[in-house]
């Protein structure tokens, strides 16, 4: 039976009661006619739709949404005089981040093979000429997503970078001046600058992406677009879906932690707490078959939380989505991993032949963190991973996000004359035309035998 003490926060369950609901995919988009109607606008009005949006929803007007370079560049220069460590910090995540989508686009490589005598199939890899990201800035302004939005694009060879991010008044106005200049979050600005982006448009919400992918009159239409954002941008990358490509439909975010007796407490409660503050629907979960650990980890919960500065959302989390699951054996932990197929999947086990048995059986997940030094967290901000990953189940079917999202593999056909390779295809082809009912197809092969 589900067991749940009166002195313990989180919900503690054996593996055998879990529900069926619990590996259900969880859908919080917004589908309401407002995005729709938003997505509508935009698209026929361009601007004029996106400056009401900006003062109904973001309360900002402003006559234009391009920030000035300068800005960007003034924003760097402020971080980098009155907080160092954080603008150095920004600069080693890119780095990493660069250097690692620049090796994932090694194994996207173009070739030519000869199938047959004279018959030559191929692929190109090619960059996308124009992505759109977009970085939330809600109650905590995402500065790691700029890095792990914009180093895959700059990996793929994009040419042309738009980041779109919640208007925010100018300087000018907070200190008594009178400016409609558009401007964005500070900090936003400056990662911007640090990874080289040009164009940041200080346009937020399903209004921003409806902007990226049909366009405006200031806002080009881009060809992908990537970033997180609340249900109504999830909903709108939804929506424009087939105008544009999409990194994926991304959820609340979520950690499943599978631990062995090796396990420290403080730890686990750590990273479990890390993903309960970023929202009240946030999933942290755990499961061992080390019930001492299990409440050990409980307590530690709630020893944390009381000095947490985040406590009223982690709190939320922790009581209506998490939850430790006590399971048989480390093996069944797995096999719940993979029927789960969450975000993010930790393993919080001692080097070895045990760990690596679970490393070679979990198989759903969007990024996976081997052992107890592997923390999450550094996969959120400066380990060179892509923290963009899916959610609700979707890591049964894709990955997350990488530099393949900004490259098209196209293929290529060349045929030699009078080669055996071009007489077998097209004999082939005539005869499948034939099948069809399409003469045409038929002819056109056959007129290369002649």
């Amino acid at each position: 039976m589900q067991q749940r003490s009166s002195n313990t926060m989180i919900k503690i369950q054996n593996a055998s009661d879990v529900e069926d609901s619990f590996f259900a995919p969880r859908d919080f988009a917004d589908s309401s006619g407002l995005v729709r109607a938003v997505l509508d606008d935009i698209k026929v009005r361009g601007d004029d739709a996106l400056r009401e949006c900006s003062k109904k929803f973001d309360g900002i007007c402003t006559s234009s949404f391009l920030i000035c370079e300068s800005e960007l560049v003034r924003a760097a220069e402020k971080l980098q005089r009155e907080n160092q460590r954080v603008y150095d910090a920004l600069v080693y995540s890119r780095d990493l981040a660069l250097r690692f989508a620049l090796k994932q686009k090694e194994s996207f490589t173009d070739f030519e093979v000869e199938l047959e005598r004279g018959l030559f199939t191929g692929q190109k890899i090619i960059p996308i000429s124009r992505a759109g990201v977009y970085v939330p800035a809600g109650r905590f302004p995402l500065v790691s997503t700029v890095v792990m939005t914009v180093t895959p694009a700059l990996a793929a060879g994009v040419r042309e970078i738009v980041l779109c991010t919640p208007p925010r008044a100018h300087p000018c106005n907070v200190h008594g001046g009178a400016s409609d200049k558009p401007y964005a979050d500070e900090t936003i600005l400056a990662a911007a600058c640090i990874c080289g982006v040009k164009q940041v448009y200080a346009v937020g919400g399903a209004q921003a992406i409806a902007a990226m992918a049909f366009g405006t009159q200031t806002i080009s239409a881009c060809d992908v677009i990537v970033g997180p954002g609340n249900k109504f941008v999830a909903a709108a990358k939804k929506e424009v879906y087939g105008t544009v490509g999409i990194d994926m439909i991304a959820g609340p975010t979520e950690v499943f932690i599978i631990a062995d007796s090796s396990a420290n407490p403080v730890w686990i409660a750590a990273d479990l707490l890390a993903q309960a503050e970023h929202d009240v629907v946030a999933q942290p979960v755990l499961a061992t078959p080390d019930k001492l650990l299990a409440q050990n980890v409980a307590s530690e919960i709630e020893k944390q939380l009381a000095l947490l500065p985040t406590r009223k959302t982690a709190e939320a989390s922790i009581e209506t989505c998490g939850r430790i699951i006590i399971t048989e054996s480390l093996e069944q932990a797995a096999e719940l991993a993979n029927r789960k197929a969450p975000e993010h999947l930790e393993l919080a086990m001692e080097e070895g032949s045990a760990r690596e048995k679970i490393v070679s059986l979990v198989s759903n997940y969007g990024s996976l963190f081997v052992g107890h030094y592997a923390a999450e967290v550094f996969g959120d901000y400066a380990a060179g991973l892509n923290h963009t990953l899916p959610t609700s189940g979707s890591a049964r079917f894709t990955g997350g996000l990488s530099v393949r999202c900004f490259l098209k593999t196209v293929t290529t056909l060349r045929a030699e004359k009078g080669a055996e390779g071009l007489k077998k295809s097209a004999e082939a082809s005539a005869h499948l035309g034939d099948a069809e009912g399409l003469a045409a197809h038929a002819n056109a092969a056959r007129l290369r035998l002649q």
